[in-house]
């Protein structure tokens, strides 16, 4: 469903996803939604779509998460409420019910497409790696509000919460150790696992899904490369971590081959 989103197919074991990276809103949500243009963009993951080219076969939504969550189990995939949302007012009232069921029917659309290319992925190939790209914000005092602790906030979050970790703990250290020893700038980036998020319902999905041949990195990075507030990009810094990500590809090549 190339309205709802990109799929560039290629060969090899590797997909990069940002599910999370799409902005625009069908027509009967957007009638019904009053939360600001610019507030969803603020709880969207924008600019993380060019960074699915670290990997061969690449999906990147194109549609709002406040839409459809395609990261959230499907009963809590649409914010009903303030709760489920950050606090943010989404709705003017409750939407209407055929809005709910169009949304998820494109949830379930999705779902249903990502069992068919990764099935495929998995015949072709023996088993799959998914880079599950997010982004997310740490600046929620406002703009001139402190940001967040790093001790608790890594640039980098990997969640590996729902993963076979004796199987696919190679594949995590390795995908680590490489991120981390990264040339970023003439620094290092903080990556670290599981502090700040442990994997949502998509990576949750793939390794229930495909418990022998999946593996899902849910990959989060600290909005430190734009202003969450703007949405201006720091361009510099974006273009290194997609060079980071790029080079972490033959190692995870490496490893998961490794693993077969």
């Amino acid at each position: 469903m190339t309205t709802l989103w990109d799929i560039d197919n290629g060969s090899g074991p590797l997909v990069g996803t940002a599910i999370h990276n799409g902005h625009a809103l069908r027509e009967d949500v957007s009638e019904h939604i009053v939360i600001g243009e610019d507030e969803r963009l603020r709880e969207e993951d924008p600019f993380t779509g060019p960074w699915t080219s670290a990997a061969s076969t690449r999906i990147v939504a194109r549609f709002s998460r406040f839409q459809v969550d395609l990261n959230r189990p499907r009963v809590s995939a649409i914010y009903l409420t303030p709760n489920d949302a950050w606090g943010l007012d989404v709705w003017r009232g409750r939407p209407p019910a055929d809005v709910i069921a169009r949304s998820l029917q494109e949830y379930d659309a999705f779902y249903d497409e990502m069992r068919r290319l990764l099935s495929g992925i998995a015949e072709r190939n023996g088993h799959f790696l998914v880079l599950d790209l997010h982004t997310y914000n740490h600046r929620r005092e406002g703009p001139n509000g402190l940001p967040a602790d790093p001790a608790a906030n890594p640039e980098v979050n990997i969640g590996t919460g729902s993963m076979n970790t004796e199987k696919w703990r190679p594949l995590v250290r390795r995908f680590l150790d490489d991120l981390s020893s990264f040339d970023f700038l003439s620094r290092r980036l903080d990556v670290r696992e599981n502090v700040k998020f442990r994997g949502g319902q998509f990576s949750r999905w793939i390794h229930e899904t495909f418990p022998d041949t999946g593996c899902a990195l849910a990959i989060e990075f600290k909005k430190f490369f734009m202003d969450e507030w703007t949405g201006e990009l720091d361009t510099s810094q974006h273009q290194a971590i997609q060079r980071a990500l790029q080079t972490t590809v033959p190692g995870l090549l490496e490893t998961l081959e490794q693993i077969r």
